[in-house]
């Protein structure tokens, strides 16, 4: 079995999550001696007066008083934002936020939810949580927080409102479209587990496996996925697609355990810094969860840094095809330092490379196949009717040779695969052609296995 997680360090990649990250207070090695040109440690002392001047200047003598802890807390944003786009200063709830990101856990109500009008609109209610059992439903509005009107606050304070300690309630007024009048609900926070893999089967042996993010439960949640698809399909699938579209990232060593779960040997990923810490290297460990059986894996521009480890492993390996547009290009990895007061500092320390050496940073991985997300039209003509065959033509020569419920029964389900596969191509274009691809890429591993057994 895979061991989805590879060391004591949480490194975090991604972009919406913050990007890479080490949790720990030890990360930097203290450093002695002087700088050329500069005080010991290598301090610019000439530098820090003119900071320590600016401040007092402030203290003194702006329009209106200033606490300390916000001049120097705005001090170190600046700093850091000066940098690159990723590093970036914490403050403590800043710092919370990340933390749930990554573990996918808090108290709260289980519901995905967004902004209309300036009300918060339910997009989803999450399965098995305090808001499903309830009775929230997709495209409730909420109005009311308890006693607090929605109407003026953002969706960040909305949801920090809804979220909070395991037991405790909260009263959600709400408008349905159709109900005569708001419907008050009462609910009572639970811990919250926000699922970052979700899975169902496309067609006859083809599974399908998305991951939203990489939270540091994903890849055991990966070959639970895969596991529960092959008992579905009564056997070893045909084959995988894993969409990482739209994927910010997340958890490196999620990362890792997800690519891990599909390759036998080789390297994964590795990383390179100033800082010894900074120079890691993952290799993948015997077992492949599918088998062998051929994988098309989804990016587009969306798919940054950890999908984007993921799919650089999987098609350095020559284990997956890739299919879409060009990934998002950040292949830098950054330190989370805890500091005092419950902020922290997240700072670029590496950048990562594929197996092969390649670092995508600022350029993307460009799938084996380009394909943009199309919008078309339905396969069938107009009139709804299919492509005419031989069969359907009047006073046509029937084949005796074969047993007519057969043949009936071939036909039920060559249409109704038509039917599913015609709107599949018009709901998600890039799918579709991800199944065609993989009904070509599994015939061609079975005539390989049927080979290979007949040695």
């Amino acid at each position: 079995m895979k061991a989805p997680i590879r060391s004591t360090l949480i490194l975090l990649l991604g972009v919406a999550l913050g990007a890479g990250v080490v949790l720990g207070p030890n990360v930097f090695a203290e450093r002695s001696g002087a700088a050329p040109g500069g005080a010991p440690g290598g301090l610019p002392l000439r530098q820090l007066h003119a900071f320590a001047t600016v401040f007092q200047k402030i203290k003194t003598d702006y329009v209106k008083p200033i606490k300390d802890r916000v001049l120097l807390d705005d001090a170190i944003r600046g700093m850091v934002r000066g940098l690159d786009p990723h590093s970036a200063y914490l403050d403590p709830q800043q710092f919370k936020e990340l933390q749930i990101g990554t573990t996918g856990e808090f108290g709260g109500l289980g519901i995905e939810v967004g902004m209309e009008d300036g009300f918060v609109k339910v997009i989803t209610p999450i399965d098995d949580t305090p808001a499903q059992r309830a009775g929230v439903e997709p495209g409730d509005l909420i109005i009311f927080l308890d006693d607090t009107p929605v109407k003026g606050l953002s969706l960040t304070q909305a949801v920090k409102r809804m979220r909070g300690k395991p037991g405790s309630k909260i009263t959600l007024t709400i408008v349905r479209a159709g109900a005569q009048k708001p419907i008050k609900l009462t609910l009572t926070r639970a811990v919250i587990k926000v699922r970052s893999v979700k899975d169902r089967m496309l067609e006859d042996g083809i599974g399908y496996v998305r991951i939203t993010q990489f939270q540091t439960h994903t890849a055991r949640g990966l070959m639970r996925a895969v596991r529960a698809l092959v008992k579905k399909n009564g056997g070893p699938l045909k084959g995988l697609v894993l969409d990482l579209r739209n994927n910010p990232g997340g958890v490196l060593d999620a990362a890792v355990g997800v690519a891990d779960a599909f390759l036998t040997k080789g390297r994964i990923v590795y990383t390179k810094g100033r800082i010894p810490d900074s120079q890691m290297n993952f290799d993948a460990t015997p077992g492949d969860v599918l088998d062998g059986a051929p994988m098309v894996v989804l990016v587009n521009g969306g798919s940054a840094s950890a999908s984007e480890i993921v799919a650089g492993a999987l098609q350095d390996d020559h284990r997956a095809i890739l299919l879409g547009v060009r990934t998002f290009g950040k292949g830098s990895v950054q330190t989370i330092l805890p500091l005092s007061g419950g902020a922290a500092l997240k700072l670029t320390t590496a950048l990562y490379y594929t197996p092969s050496g390649r670092s995508i940073q600022a350029e993307g991985i460009e799938p084996d196949i380009v394909v943009p997300q199309l919008k078309i039209a339905g396969a069938r003509s107009s009139s709804g009717f299919g492509p005419i065959k031989e069969e359907d033509l009047p006073r046509h020569f029937h084949n005796g040779g074969r047993d007519r419920a057969k043949q009936r029964a071939r036909a039920r389900r060559e249409r109704k695969d038509a039917k599913g596969l015609d709107t599949l191509a018009r709901k998600d274009f890039q799918l579709y052609e991800a199944v065609n691809v993989l009904r070509g890429l599994s015939l061609n591993h079975r005539h390989a296995a049927t080979r290979q057994a007949s040695r």
